[in-house]
C-alpha cells in the first residue's frame, strides 16, 4: 500500500491519544528524579494537562542539565582550585575566633561546600556608587602592568561598556595580558560590537557559555554566567552585583549596585573562579596565571573571608545551604537584600524560623521591577512573611540591584546571586563570606541609607488587594518550580 494511502487510513486520534499517554507514563518515571517536590508536581500537571507542549518545554528548560565533558572538566576544576588554594590545616580556627558559636555551623558548611578555605589578611572597600565605581575599575585597568582578567554577565555596548572596553584596549596595547569573558546572552551587543575592536587590540575576548543545541558543550539556554569579577595584577579584585553596564540601562529605572574592592589572599581565589570559568571554554590556564599564587596576608589587615562559588557545577547548591544556615544561627538581626526573592521552600522556612524565634529579619526589594512577572511571584510570599514577623521594606528612588546579606552585625555574604531558585539552581554565581566587623559595620550603613528611601508593606495593605491581584501573584508563583 502507497504511503500517502497508509497515512491516510491511520488513526491519529488514537495516535494522539497513545502518545499523550506514553509522555503521560514516561514523565512519571523521569520527572520526580533529583527534584524537589513542589517542582516535580508542577511539571507533571503541566505535562498531564498538556502532554506534547509540555514535553516540549521539559526538554528545552525542565532540568539543569550540563553536557558530561563540562562536568568532567567542572571535577578537575575543583581539583585544581584546591592544588593552588591548598587548605591551611587550621582554617576552622581562624573562623572560630571572630564569629559567636551559634554562627560556626553555618561557617562549617561553608568550609565543607566550597573548595576555597577562608582567608585571613583580606581588605575590603564597598564601592556603593555606581558611577564612582566604573570610573574605579577603569582606574585600575589603567594602572595594570602584568594583566586584566574580567568576566561579568552584562558587558553593553553603550557609554559605559564602551569606556571600559577602551581602558582594556589601552591595557593592551602597551602589552598587558587582557582576557575578557562576558556572558553569550547577557552580553550578546558587548561580543557584537565591543569584543572585535578588543580583538584587534590584542585583547582576548570570550563568549561565555554560548547556546548549541547539540554536540559535546549542548547544554539548556537558560543556564547562565552570572557572576561579576575583576581581578588586576593579582594584587586587587572586584566582586559583587554590578555589570558593565549604564545605571540607566533598564528604561525609567536607574541602577543602584554594591561593588566590592578585594586585596589580599583572596584574590587569587576569586581569580581561581574566573579562570575556572574560562577553562571550561578554552581548556587552558592562561600563563600569567600559571601558577597562581595566592598574596601574602598583610599581618596589619586582619579581614577574613571565603569564596562561595554555586551554580549548576555544584550540586549542594552552595550558596542556598551557607545562606539557609546562617539564618537558622542568627540571635539578633538579618537583613537581606536582593531585587529578585523567589525563595525556595528551605529559603522561606529559615526566615521565618528566624524572625518567630525573635530574631529581627528585613527584606529589602525594590517598589518596581524590571521583571514584573518575578515581583508577582515574589509578592505571592509577603504574607507568609509579614504573618510570622518578617518586616518587608519596599525601596524607592532606584532600582536596587545589590544582591547581599548579614547577620548579627558579624557576617556580611556579599556577590551575584538573587535570591531566588534561578541563581541558586541554574546561575553560575559567586559570593563572598566576610567576617570583618569593620567591613559589616560599613555594610550596615549602606542598608540604613537603603531603609531611610524604603516604604513598609504591612497585613493591611496585603489584605486591601484586590482578588484578580492576588490571583496573578499565585499564577506567577507558579512558575518558580518549572525550574
Amino acid at each position: 500500500m502507497p504511503l500517502e494511502n497508509l497515512l491516510r487510513h491511520v488513526d491519529w486520534g488514537a495516535v494522539y491519544t497513545a502518545s499523550a499517554w506514553t509522555i503521560r507514563i514516561a514523565a512519571l518515571v523521569y520527572v520526580p528524579q533529583r527534584r524537589p517536590p513542589a517542582a516535580a508536581r508542577a511539571w507533571l500537571l503541566l505535562i498531564f494537562f498538556l502532554p506534547w507542549p509540555g514535553l516540549v518545554l521539559y526538554l528545552l528548560i525542565g532540568r539543569a542539565y550540563m553536557p558530561r565533558r563540562r562536568y568532567r572538566l567542572q571535577r578537575q576544576i575543583h581539583e585544581l582550585a584546591r592544588r593552588l588554594v591548598p587548605r591551611p590545616d587550621r582554617a576552622e580556627a581562624a573562623v572560630d575566633d571572630v564569629v559567636t558559636p551559634e554562627l560556626k555551623p553555618a561557617l562549617r558548611l561553608a568550609d565543607a561546600l566550597s573548595e576555597f578555605p577562608p582567608v585571613g589578611g583580606c581588605a575590603f572597600e564597598l564601592l556603593p556608587d555606581y558611577d564612582a565605581a566604573i570610573a574605579r575599575v577603569i582606574a585600575e585597568i589603567d594602572g595594570a602592568r602584568r594583566y586584566v582578567h574580567v568576566l561579568v554577565y552584562i558587558f553593553e555596548d553603550d557609554e559605559v561598556g564602551r569606556a571600559v572596553a577602551d581602558a582594556l584596549a589601552r591595557a593592551a596595547r602597551r602589552g598587558v595580558a587582557v582576557r575578557v569573558l562576558m556572558d553569550a546572552i547577557g552580553s550578546r551587543r558587548g561580543l557584537r560590537h565591543l569584543a572585535p575592536a578588543l580583538r584587534a587590540a590584542g585583547a582576548e575576548a570570550i563568549a561565555v557559555m554560548p547556546l548549541r543545541l547539540w554536540g559535546p558543550n549542548a547544554a539548556r539556554f537558560d543556564l547562565r554566567n552570572h557572576r561579576k569579577i575583576v581581578v588586576v595584577d593579582g594584587a586587587a579584585a572586584y566582586f559583587g552585583s554590578q555589570n558593565v553596564v549604564s545605571a540607566r540601562a533598564n528604561r525609567g529605572m536607574v541602577n543602584e549596585e554594591l561593588l566590592v574592592r578585594a586585596t589580599g589572599p583572596i584574590v587569587a581565589h576569586l581569580e581561581a573562579v574566573l579562570l575556572a570559568d574560562r577553562y571550561l571554554e578554552t581548556g587552558d590556564v592562561p600563563p600569567e596565571s600559571n601558577p597562581l599564587a595566592p598574596l601574602p596576608a598583610d599581618p596589619a589587615t586582619t579581614g577574613l573571608a571565603q569564596v562561595v562559588p554555586s551554580g549548576p557545577g555544584y550540586s549542594e547548591g552552595t550558596a542556598e545551604a551557607v545562606m539557609v544556615a546562617l539564618m537558622y544561627g542568627a540571635r539578633t538581626r538579618v537583613v537581606l537584600t536582593s531585587p529578585y526573592v523567589v525563595p525556595s521552600e528551605a529559603f522561606i522556612a529559615a526566615m521565618i524560623a528566624a524572625a518567630r524565634r525573635g530574631v529581627a529579619v528585613d527584606l529589602i526589594v525594590d517598589a518596581e521591577s524590571n521583571k514584573p512577572l518575578v515581583q508577582l511571584a515574589q509578592q505571592s510570599f509577603y504574607d507568609a512573611m509579614l504573618r510570622a514577623g518578617v518586616r518587608i521594606h519596599r525601596h524607592f528612588g532606584s532600582f536596587l540591584h545589590a544582591k547581599h546579606m548579614s547577620i548579627d552585625g558579624e557576617v556580611a555574604l556579599i556577590g551575584s546571586s538573587n535570591f531566588d531558585i534561578r541563581s541558586f539552581a541554574l546561575n553560575a554565581e559567586v559570593s563572598v563570606l566576610i567576617f570583618d566587623h569593620g567591613v559589616v559595620a560599613a555594610l550596615a550603613d549602606v542598608q540604613a541609607r537603603y531603609l531611610a528611601r524604603c516604604e513598609a508593606v504591612t497585613l493591611e495593605s496585603r489584605r486591601a488587594l484586590p482578588l484578580p491581584r492576588r490571583a496573578l501573584e499565585n499564577l506567577a508563583r507558579l512558575t518558580d518550580s518549572l525550574l
